[in-house]
């Protein structure tokens, strides 16, 4: 099985402090994690002024603060972008950030990211779309609140734009922060990957680390998993996301699982095949037989351990001549 790829998703977690924002790299690179993804953008450029919160935004921040307000402080400049590539780099992890907007997606192509992620909110932006298939990267295409129809259209419009289907990967996803159990829906896992032909993961807002790690048993090929320093700093998505302890068990767990799945193929292992003898089972005398006497069911019994003649003979030796004197519980020679 292909490892699979895990990002440890800072999001905005880092709350505008580059200091932060290096204290989460530290953890992810730590936990194990493939990749650290932060997001890029510009509130000038992502929405309007009076652009509402999401509910789950307004229950954890200042409710007398607009969306532009909140995005606006925690932008990164140019210069935190370069100098969070350079810190990942020197920590051994990959850096990632989720553009929102065009311009994001060209300052992100000039440091030389290896991925492009879609964000859920994206995939109906046909120019942006277009944009990132021109970028000729493999790209994470998260699909929250959408709808198959959604999914195909926006897959169509990457492959027209130049992007080769083989290089997405689709992101189930739920939006909601954090996500309920009951709306979690993994077997659509599944279903994306049937309809579509393409690789499937997971892209999680929920608490815990369960789902993500049952999605890997699923079939999915990435994970994405929001994480902080500290669950109760201020900020729209600490709540809802992993702790470093956490974060590090969830990598630990998913290493093991996918492990376990193992390539489909039903045989002994190693690890068990000493075993065989000493769970299964020979023929063994029932009672003493004499040379000469007829092997029945009433002088034959089937008994541990396996290394004699195996009862998966049991209806050729029955009936047969006895070749010589046995008594009770010896092992029947073939």
């Amino acid at each position: 099985m292909r490892r699979v790829t895990i990002i440890a998703e800072a999001g905005v977690n880092h709350n505008g402090d580059l200091h932060l924002a290096h204290q989460l790299v530290d953890a992810a690179a730590d936990a194990g994690a493939d990749y650290i993804k932060f997001q890029t953008f510009k509130a000038s450029s992502l929405l309007r002024h009076d652009a509402p919160k999401a509910t789950y935004q307004s229950e954890v921040t200042d409710r007398s603060e607009g969306q532009y307000e909140m995005i606006r402080r925690l932008e990164l400049t140019h210069n935190d972008h370069i100098d969070l590539y350079e810190y990942c780099r020197r920590c051994g992890i990959k850096f990632l950030s989720t553009a929102f907007d065009i311009d994001s997606l060209q300052l992100l192509d000039q440091l030389g990211i290896d991925l492009c992620k879609v964000p859920s909110g994206e995939i109906t932006n046909v120019p942006y779309l277009r944009q990132v298939a021109r970028l000729q990267r493999p790209i994470l295409l998260s699909t929250g609140i959408a709808t198959l129809a959604e999914i195909e259209s926006a897959l169509t419009t990457l492959h027209e734009a130049g992007a080769d289907r083989k290089s997405i990967t689709v992101l189930h996803c739920n939006t909601q922060y954090p996500t309920p159990m009951s709306d979690v829906n993994l077997r659509a896992i599944g279903t994306i990957a049937q309809a579509f032909k393409v690789d499937v993961g997971y892209s999680d807002h929920t608490l815990g680390i369960e789902v993500p790690v049952a999605a890997v048993a699923l079939g999915a090929s990435v994970i994405e998993k929001h994480f902080t320093t500290d669950r109760s700093l201020p900020g729209p998505d600490h709540r809802a996301s992993l702790e470093p302890d956490e974060l590090k068990m969830m990598i630990s767990s998913i290493r093991h699982v996918e492990q376990a799945l193992g390539d489909g193929l039903k045989r002994p292992s190693a690890s068990e095949l000493p075993n065989r003898d000493v769970v299964r089972k020979s023929i063994v005398a029932a009672a003493a037989i004499q040379c000469g006497e007829r092997l029945t069911e009433q002088n034959l019994t089937v008994k541990r351990p396996g290394n004699g003649v195996s009862p998966l003979l049991w209806d050729q030796v029955i009936g047969r001549i006895a070749t010589r004197s046995y008594q009770p519980d010896e092992m029947i020679e073939w």
